[in-house]
């Protein structure tokens, strides 16, 4: 089942309907004729028609003389409850995919251990990671089995980590290993590309466990696969290689849309 995020009204429809309301009104006055029937608000498909991992971020409207109503992203509310293992599940606004079920990780014991080819290897709590810079966008996630939806991520991006732990110049990729034995590989340069982010909120709220908790990943230009959930260490290297399902599922190693 594909989500697709509530229709929105944009400032450009906004304008298009009252431009074409006016005129509709004032060729009724003018030729006293038959009532002019306006055009109805677009219907989803054509409102919803453009892949949104091309749309800008937040969008803003300037003040002006006659206030248009902003355009303000809405999404479906999270869950909080959390099943005793976390495991495929369909949901009619966000569904839920790992390789194994698990039980949820324990977010005041976990903790992201960074390794492999860095001057300061470290061992980071969720409390640390929140501390540090964040970044905000909206972005898509698409899944290679045809459905997708929209949400507003929160957390750091690589060059934050990258700050902390000074990879060597020899490291080229990273592995992401995962609580329920799921392993992702990408290059440093697919983790440094904008909008991809190391998660640690989703749509205002800290990121819950059917989703990824406490850390999960998102690359907005590539299949949900890349992403990988509940990451539990990330190792710096300098071999790169196919993720999990490229391995066993066929799937493209870059994971491009």
């Amino acid at each position: 089942m594909v989500s697709r995020p509530p229709i929105r009204i944009t400032r450009r429809h906004f304008v298009r309907l009252a431009l074409v309301s006016a005129a509709a009104t004032w060729a009724e006055a003018a030729c006293a004729g038959p009532a002019v029937t306006t055009p109805a608000t677009p219907a989803a498909s054509q409102a919803s028609a453009t892949p949104s991992a091309t749309r800008p971020h937040l969008i803003t409207v300037a003040p002006t003389a006659s206030p248009l109503p902003e355009t303000v992203p809405t999404f479906p509310p999270l869950t909080h409850d959390t099943p005793a293992l976390l495991q495929n599940r369909n949901d009619r606004h966000y569904n839920v995919r790992y390789v194994n079920p698990f039980p949820p990780v324990d977010h005041d014991a976990w903790r992201l251990e960074v390794k492999g080819l860095v001057e300061t290897p470290g061992s980071f709590s969720l409390a640390d990671l929140l501390a540090w810079p964040q970044i905000e966008h909206i972005s898509r996630m698409q899944c290679v089995e045809g459905w997708s939806f929209q949400a507003q991520w929160g957390g750091f991006d690589y060059d934050t980590l990258s700050e902390r732990v000074r990879p060597r110049p020899q490291a080229t990729y990273v592995r992401f290993d995962c609580a329920d034995a799921y392993w992702e590989i990408v290059s440093i340069e697919e983790l440094a590309a904008p909008r991809v982010t190391f998660v640690l909120r989703m749509n205002d709220e800290i990121l819950l466990d059917e989703y990824g908790a406490p850390l999960r990943m998102v690359f907005p230009s590539k299949y949900g696969y890349k992403s990988a959930k509940a990451v539990t260490s990330i190792t710096f290297s300098d071999q790169g290689g196919p993720g999990y399902w490229s391995s066993i599922g066929g799937y493209s190693a870059d994971g491009e849309i």
